[in-house]
Formats: structure tokens, sequence, C-alpha cells
């Protein structure tokens, strides 16, 4: 076994991969930009190399400089991760050259499945189930309108060397063809730094659903069941499970089988997937195999009790499987949910900044939470916006549910916007619930976008009632400050007013006896609020009539923010008299930026497609951001003129930062 590996990638995959080694006796090197110096991968690896500024082209796809960081560490192997250069066959084939271990499959595999053309061909001569289609080489937009009227619309324009949904687009007609070629060929370029793009078939309301496969450098190949992956936005992953509760056991085995035999063909090692489109009827289709590991791969490890990320370092070691086919088990049930830094209230825009407060759930038998970040930690817009993944298991598929609902419910992050919101939402939606779900799921739930009407609270009293016992508190501790004036001692009265969303609901608050919490009336019903809280704590965990709640709670001057199962609201406490005066309290207007355009998230302005003078009509394209490795258009939204032009190519834009002004 190898005593020392480089892992070459950042994140919470860098410090998953650092925290099997250790256990494995392995020491780790860290490389890092320099936009990375704190990043929780440094601290944690045995060593650390910087390997050059922010940009990624400069620093975490220099192969070069990773090179050179294995040979300034004595690193014996490389374990990439998963993006960068995971599934690169000149790396690959540079380590070998230069006499050290890529953590993977061979650069041929990887050169095969990395390029969706040639995968997709070697899935035809492997027997494996493919999507009709167009997969050679495309010319032009013109020659892309031509295919996709043979193959018949919709069609998906994917990019020949893409993955992570960055370069694919979905076509209904020519026009969306023609956009669609330009965007994917675009996205492609620089993503992948190659604009090949091909068209298939888009079957519509598919399941997504991947197999996992490991196979040695003896020989031997097997399948570890399925994932189920089918909630997805904008064909990102979002929430995954095993195993499917879609697939039936004959379906199960067919697809292990071909995912088995597809390996095969290419002469795979290491941890692989193979990753199919099943339709209504349980027909599958070959996607595209993945020659890394997968995101998404705990969900398999919790229900295998597999480590992957073993089984790779052992494999890369020359070691045979440890298993064969028919000792695979599969145990209970585990879903993972991605929390993004991104606002799912604004069309899920990118969000940077500094984690202000950072409390995962604690790791437990039923929760896993793998991040790569920590409290005081920033996001910023040069990497994947990712903060953590929850992970959670349970003996049934309800059980795993309930573990998920409860971790992101007790998932406290300030600072900057995330979107554990939207998977509360997402995973007490009763399709989700029931296993009815397809990739067109988010959308159909969702047609108009994300708001704080999708997450309205099911009992709201309960939030008053918190929120009504937490501001006696307060008013109790401030009554006992110390040196108050003899016969002018400060009293705290039992009545108040909960002003939220605008509704006045008055309540009494009165201390328990045992001085543990209060008993709270409201609505004519009595609620006991039992609760160890202290000021400060980002948690009120207690008891309201002996069942147990934790709610988030963040005080922001004179209003508390409550987070409940996703929901969010900011609510005062109030005397009587002064919610009256509250009522009568003008509203601040916010300023008129209509005359303008203003970026909608944090990111590097690429291309302005207008200069000052000219006439712009509504959709038409204006400029294009790129952010957190995605490219992002901005249209008009009305005819007019460009007054002036506020922002230039190259540079960096907050968020709400004007670009342009129109006359």
């Amino acid at each position: 076994m190898f005593e020392k590996i480089l892992i070459a990638n950042r994140g919470e995959i860098a410090c998953r991969v650092m925290k099997t080694a250790r256990r494995m006796g392995i020491r780790t090197v860290a490389v890092y930009s320099e936009a990375d110096v704190d990043a929780l991968h440094v601290s944690l690896a045995d060593e650390a190399v910087c390997i050059g500024p922010a940009p990624a082209v400069d620093s975490y796809l220099a192969i070069d400089r990773i090179i050179a960081a294995c040979r300034e560490t004595s690193a014996q192997a490389v374990h990439p991760g998963y993006g960068f250069l995971s599934e690169n066959a000149e790396f690959a084939t540079r380590l070998e050259d230069e006499g050290i271990v890529f953590v993977g499959p061979k650069p041929h595999a990887i050169r095969c499945m990395g390029d969706k053309i040639t995968s997709k061909k070697l899935a035809d001569y492997a027997s494996v189930n493919t999507i009709p289609g167009y997969s050679d080489e495309i010319k032009n937009a013109e020659h892309a309108v031509e295919i996709a009227n043979d193959v018949g619309y919709p069609v998906m324009i994917k990019a020949s060397a893409g993955g992570g949904g960055k370069g694919m687009r979905i076509a209904y007609d020519d026009d969306d063809c023609r956009d669609g070629f330009d965007r994917a060929t675009n996205e492609a370029r620089t993503a992948f730094g190659d604009e090949r793009v091909f068209i298939e078939k888009y079957i519509e309301e598919p399941r997504h659903i991947e197999i996992q496969v490991l196979a040695d450098s003896h020989g031997n190949t097997i399948y570890l069941g399925e994932r189920e992956c089918s909630l997805q936005r904008r064909h990102q992953k979002v929430i995954e499970e095993a195993p499917s509760p879609f697939l039936d056991d004959a379906t199960r085995k067919a697809m292990g089988e071909q995912a088995v035999a597809l390996a095969q063909a290419v002469e795979y090692q290491s941890a692989g997937t193979v990753e199919f489109i099943v339709d209504a009827s349980r027909n599958f289709y070959f996607l595209e195999m993945n020659t890394r590991l997968q995101v998404e791969h705990p969900v398999t490890e919790l229900v295998t009790g597999l480590d992957l990320v073993e089984m790779m370092l052992r494999v890369a070691a020359k070691e045979p499987l440890p298993l064969a086919q028919h000792e695979v088990t599969v145990t209970g049930w585990a879903i993972e949910a991605r929390v993004y830094a991104e606002d799912p209230f604004r069309n899920f825009l990118p969000s940077v900044g500094r984690l202000v407060r950072y409390l995962p759930p604690p790791d437990s038998d039923c929760v896993r939470v793998d991040t790569g970040v920590y409290e005081g930690s920033e996001v910023s817009i040069h990497y994947d916006p990712m903060i953590a993944k929850v992970v959670t298991r349970g003996a049934t598929r309800d059980s795993a549910i309930a573990h998920m609902r409860s971790a992101l419910n007790e998932f406290c992050i300030r600072g900057l916007s995330h979107n554990v919101s939207f998977l509360a939402a997402l995973v007490d939606d009763a399709r989700f619930r029931e296993g009815r779900i397809d990739t067109t799921l988010i959308g159909k739930a969702y047609p108009n976008g994300f708001s704080p009407s999708d997450v309205v609270h099911d009992d709201p009293a309960l939030l008053i009632v918190v929120a009504a016992s937490i501001h006696r508190r307060y008013m109790d501790r401030a009554a006992n400050i110390s040196d108050q004036l003899p016969g002018f001692e400060r009293e705290v009265p039992d009545k108040w007013v909960v002003v939220m969303d605008a509704a006045h609901h008055p309540v009494r608050v009165q201390p328990l006896d045992t001085g543990a919490g209060h008993v709270v009336e409201y609505g004519g019903e009595h609620y006991e609020v039992l609760s160890e809280w202290q000021f400060g704590q980002a948690l009120f965990r207690g008891t309201i009539d002996g069942n147990e709640v934790c709610i988030q709670v963040e005080r922001r001057n004179m209003k508390y923010r409550l987070i409940h199962w996703g929901s969010q609201l900011d609510v005062m406490v109030l005397s009587a008299r002064a919610a009256e005066l509250l009522a009568c309290m003008p509203v601040k207007q916010p300023p008129d930026m209509s005359k303008f355009l203003l970026s909608p998230m944090p990111g590097l302005l690429t291309q302005s497609l207008v200069s000052q003078g000219d006439e712009v009509k509504a959709g038409q394209s204006l400029i294009v951001l790129e952010a957190m490795k995605m490219e992002n258009v901005l249209h008009a939204e009305r005819d007019g003129k460009v007054g002036e032009v506020l922002a230039a190519v190259g540079d960096t834009l907050a968020v709400d930062q004007p670009i342009l002004e129109f006359e």
C-alpha cells in the first residue's frame, strides 16, 4: 500500500479522500491555490503545496504544477477526486510517465469513456442499450438543425467532453436548436476546452439511474447496485438515493450486467459509474460513463458498507477486489442532499461570501455530512458552490427521509444564501415521498421558480409560541441587570403581541415554577415550552407540550429570525401599544432601478454584446456572465436604447451592480 498520496482537488472531496487515507495509515498532501490558503483541506493534510493563483486553469488544472508538487513531496500516487483533472487522460498519462500512480482507470478507458461520441459507439459494440441519435461531430448550427429533424424533436445537444450539466441544451424546434448549439459549444469550450457536441433523442419524463461499478487489474468487475439521481435542476443532480424506488430486480440485474460489460470492454480499473436514462416502462438506455468517483458515492457506501475511496486505493495498489458479485449486499436506504451556496428565491443564482455561522448537523449512525468548509471560511466565485453533502440512512426509505428532514432542519448557515429551504421542500414533497419522481419533477413543481410561498409553515402557532418564549427570556434578563435604582426596578409584563407577516398575534407568557420554561397562552390554547436554550445559541432545542422541537434562531436588532422545516420568518414581539404604533409607520420605498441592467449574481463579465447608443429589443442577449463555472446570458426585458455601458469585459461584478443604463 502507498505511504503517501497527493489529492489533486479541493473542498469537500479532498477532505473526504483524506479521511479514508488517514484511517488506512496513508499520509496525505494537499494542493491549493492562493485563494484556498485557509481552506479546510489544506489544514487537514499532512503536507500542503501552493500550486498557483485563484483561476483553476492556473492551479487545479495546471498539470505541470501538480506533478511538481508530487516530486517535491515524494507522493507515490495521486487521487483526483471529481471534477478538475479527474477525467483527464493526459494527466493520467503524464503521471504514469513520471512513475506516479493515478488512483483511477487507465488513460485508455478515460479517453474512450470521457468522449461521449466514442463511448456511445463502444456501448453499441458491447451490446449496451443506447439512445437514438447522431454520434459523429456536428459541423455547425445548420448541420445541427438537419440532424435534429432527422432524429425528431425534442433533442438533447450535449458536449462531447462534458459533465455536470455543462454544455447541455434541450431543443424543441429549429430556433431552439440553433441557439442551443451556440450556447452548448461556447459553454463546452469554456468548461472543457473542447467545443464538440453531439445530438440524441430527448426522452421525456425520464428517470436518471446509474450503476456503480468496481474493477481491479486482475480481471474482476462487479456492480454495487444503483443510485436514483432523477431529482435534478438544470441537469444538475440535487438529491440522490440508493436503491431506486422504481427498479425491480430484473431491471436492476440487467442494468448492472450491461454496466459491467461496458467496463470490461474498455478494460476498466477502479471505481466508475455507468449512467442510464430509464423511461416509464423501465426501458433503459446508456447515457455516459463517469470514469471517476461520483459526488453521490456516499449513498452507495451507506447501503453496501464499502468505502469506495479505499477500494480505489487498493485497486491502484494492484490488490484484487475483496468480494465477488454474489457477495455484494444492499441493506437499508440512503439519501443524499447537496447543499449549495445559491439563492433559491432568486432563481438559484450563485452566492458568495463568508460563512459567518456554520453548524452542520452532527455525524451519527443515521447522518453523515461531507464538507470542505468551516465557520469563518469563504465561498468564492472561482470554484463550485457546494458547501456540503448531507447523507442520511435508515432501515426503510421513509426512515431515511425522516432523518434527512431533521438533519436539514438543524443545518445552520449564516453569511450567504443557501438552498437548504429548497432541499427541505423537496424531501417533504408528496411525489418524492411516494417515489413518483423523474428529471422533470422540479420544473413541474416550481414552474415559476421557487419562492417563499413554497415553504409556508404548516403550524405557525409553533413559531409564535417559541418567539414569545425567547423574548420573555431576553426581557427577564434585562430586568435582572444589576444596580437598578431601589423602587424603580424593571418589571416584565406577561402580555405581548407577536408581529409576524404584518399580522398581530396577542400572547401571554408566564414562567413555569420550575424556571426551565414558560406557559404561553395563544389563540385560546396553553403551550408548555421547556428548553435549556441559552442566549446566542443558533438552535432552540426543547419540547412544546412534550413534543421535541428544533428551531434555528437569530436575533436581528428588534426582530427574531426563526427557521423551521425550511420556512424562514422574521417576527417581532412588542407591547400592545408598540404594535399599534408600528402599524402606523410609513414603509420606505426602494429606489427606482428600472433604467439599469443589474448583475443578478457575482461573476466575471466575459462578453458585452451591445454598445452605447444601440437599440435593443425585448429578449435580446445583452451580457454574458461567468459564475461558478457556468455561463449565464442576461437578456433585455423590454425594448430600449443603451445610454451608458457601466462595466467592461473582464470586470468582476457584485450582486445588483449596474452594468448598463438605458435611456
